[in-house]
């Protein structure tokens, strides 16, 4: 499966999922666009390594995911965007009488609204290239849902209703739109919350990672960023042109429950 010659913009795509996206979207052969919100030299030092590994042009832009404007404009300096992944997610854990407004206000806005305005920025382009395909990664939580989680569950699942009506609206055009719904990534922020864990129950790496982490996965086996990237190569290339407004779980059967 080639990607070659067409141009992907990933959010959020700085560090574990997106960039995981991000690197294998270069080596299936597109150029590919990372953003974040901040703008370090790091930040544009990676998309420069990237580009230098697989051959691809690599560009950083910066672009706050939280507001509507920077999201439509980070399509803009992209020029153009064949490939939309709508990856950028924050996430805050707190019964609902206890959940801050503002968390709440942010996690809409960066979680669902970014994926509606980087859409609704991209359209134009992807209509003008007669091709286009936005990806957007949803989560095992668009499908299902777990306590103390309302942001997040609401708008993941608005995610997949947003996923549904884009598919829609250009189910005649050589444009599709499909959301990937992970279960348990490994990804640094995850592998990072282990040692802690193992800490609070008493319990050793595995036992964490079976019992606690992966509960609720079937496979007890996280995910990992280049099967999600792969799962977005897929979505992109020709094999995949009659897909389009639906979910593909990729959760060791979590929602098979």
């Amino acid at each position: 499966m080639t990607v070659q010659g067409k141009t992907a913009v990933i959010t959020g795509s700085n560090s574990g999922i997106g960039l995981g996206v991000a690197r294998e979207l270069a080596k299936a052969g597109a150029d590919v666009v990372l953003n974040s919100f901040t703008d370090r030299d790091e930040d544009h030092a990676l998309a420069e390594e990237i580009g230098k590994e697989f051959g691809v042009t690599a560009r950083y832009i910066k672009a706050d995911m939280s507001k509507g404007d920077e999201c439509r404009a980070l399509i803009e300096k992209a020029g153009t965007c064949d490939i939309l992944v709508n990856n950028a997610g924050i996430q805050h854990v707190a019964g609902i009488d206890e959940f801050p407004t503002a968390k709440w206000d942010a996690i809409i806005a960066i979680n669902l609204s970014s994926a509606f305005h980087t859409t609704a920025a991209a359209l134009p382009m992807m209509r003008a290239a007669g091709w286009g395909r936005v990806i957007n990664i949803a989560s095992a939580h668009g499908l299902t849902a777990s306590p103390y989680k309302s942001a997040y569950v609401a708008a993941k699942h608005g995610v997949v209703g947003l996923t549904k009506v884009t598919a829609l609206e250009t189910a005649e055009e050589p444009i599709t739109c499909n959301a990937i719904c992970p279960g348990y990534v490994l990804t640094p922020l995850v592998e990072a919350q282990i040692p802690d864990t193992m800490e609070k129950y008493g319990m050793d790496r595995e036992t964490v990672i079976r019992e606690v982490l992966l509960d609720r996965q079937p496979s007890k086996q996280f995910a990992t960023v280049e099967e999600l990237g792969g799962t977005c190569v897929f979505l992109a290339s020709s094999a995949a042109n009659q897909i389009t407004g639906t979910t593909i779980s990729v959760d060791g059967g979590w929602t098979a429950l």
